[in-house]
């Protein structure tokens, strides 16, 4: 597409892989079409470019301290080097990159995916418990500083965007691309049974090893297929063990676009979070995506979820199998209230949740941005 103006972007990530959803497939894309000059810097193989986007690799680090050393400090010369109009950086860990580039003259967007000081309170490499509320506590203060030099903050949730300055901040919640999503076939296979589907990161705190031994409960009236990259091998093998496996079909790791073909064949989709505070307010992108298929939806019994998706999805303790499969074998038994919350799934999609509708607000920022 030939360019509309002269604008270059440089999208920064030190921590997602290239083909993020949101990075790659909204922001960036998004961006390439609306005919800005787009840049994303992230670990991977080779310099090429895809759909409008130009990636520039980054090595990738054989353990996190690696990674927040020698690859940021990589990623920050190559960001240099693109002398770009506005830069946009995903990444905590790229703060700092972003306060020494403000200081060159550039415009910077902080695009802020998750409360990181309620992030930090769970997790264990850092420390103790006291360590892990002092680590917080000085984040937070770091971060609250830093975003009054940043010209745009871009937040995932609306609860996170509360914690910035409002007149510089807006909501970029993860709503899936409709039109993506529609032209995707369905896998051409039958299936001998009704299909119960997950499909996203396979970590412990999502509940996965739950969802499996729910299957011991619902037993051959369903499968449940499981897509995705395991946290660890011993989680892998932990879940392995347990008895609803026999119930369970691992699929593997399908690149983004293509899963939505194993959505479509799919009758339930669960979202099974455990309640940590940093996932209890999350807004995932995998119920909407369940909801474009027009999938009824077994989620974790958080207040803010059932606000948002009450008319499409049944609610349950994340941490009881028994309660996970009661809600599974009610959906299997009532097709017709299924079929209702998966009509209303879609239906709010169309009204208000795709991607086409809120990547409206990315590009209001930019142009604000780029004209000043």
């Amino acid at each position: 597409m030939p360019k509309e103006n002269n604008n270059k972007v440089c999208i920064l990530t030190s921590v997602h892989p290239p083909f993020d959803g949101r990075i790659f497939h909204k922001e960036a894309k998004t961006l390439a079409k609306a005919g800005y000059d787009v840049v994303l810097i992230a670990q991977h193989n080779e310099e090429e470019i895809i759909d409008g986007v130009r990636i520039v690799p980054l090595p990738k680090p054989r353990n996190r301290f690696e990674r927040m050393t020698r690859v940021v400090w990589r990623l920050f010369r190559l960001a240099l080097r693109e002398k770009a109009d506005v830069y946009h950086f995903h990444d905590p860990e790229l703060i700092p990159v972003g306060l020494v580039l403000k200081l060159f003259g550039k415009k910077l967007i902080y695009d802020v995916h998750e409360d990181v000081p309620q992030d930090i309170l769970t997790k264990n490499w850092i420390g103790n418990s006291i360590v892990r509320e002092i680590a917080s506590f000085f984040f937070s203060g770091f971060e609250n500083l830093s975003c009054t030099f940043f010209n745009g903050i871009v937040a995932a949730t609306p609860d996170i965007a509360k914690k910035f300055p409002s007149q510089k901040t807006i909501t970029l919640r993860n709503f899936p691309i409709l039109e993506l999503i529609d032209k995707t076939e369905p896998l051409d296979i039958s299936k001998q049974k009704p299909i119960i589907i997950y499909a996203g990161g396979l970590m412990k705190i999502r509940g996965i090893k739950e969802i499996v031994q729910a299957m011991e409960f619902v037993g051959d009236r369903a499968e449940l297929w499981l897509l995705g990259k395991w946290e660890n091998e011993e989680f892998e093998r932990e879940c392995e063990s347990l008895k609803g496996w026999e119930y369970t079909k691992y699929l593997g790791y399908v690149p983004y676009g293509k899963h939505y073909s194993f959505i479509k064949m799919a009758n339930i989709g669960v979202i099974n979070f455990l309640p940590l505070p940093n996932q209890q307010k999350a807004m995932p992108n995998k119920p909407f995506e369940y909801m474009v298929c027009s999938l009824p939806m077994i989620m974790s019994n958080f207040s803010y979820w059932q606000g948002i998706f009450g008319e499409c999805a049944l609610f349950a303790n994340s941490y009881n199998p028994k309660d996970i499969a009661e809600k599974i074998l009610y959906l299997l038994d009532n097709p017709d209230e299924a079929k209702r919350l998966g009509n209303n799934g879609r239906k709010l999609i169309e009204e208000k949740y795709s991607w086409e509708n809120e990547s409206k607000k990315l590009l209001g920022v930019y142009k604000k941005l780029c004209v000043a």
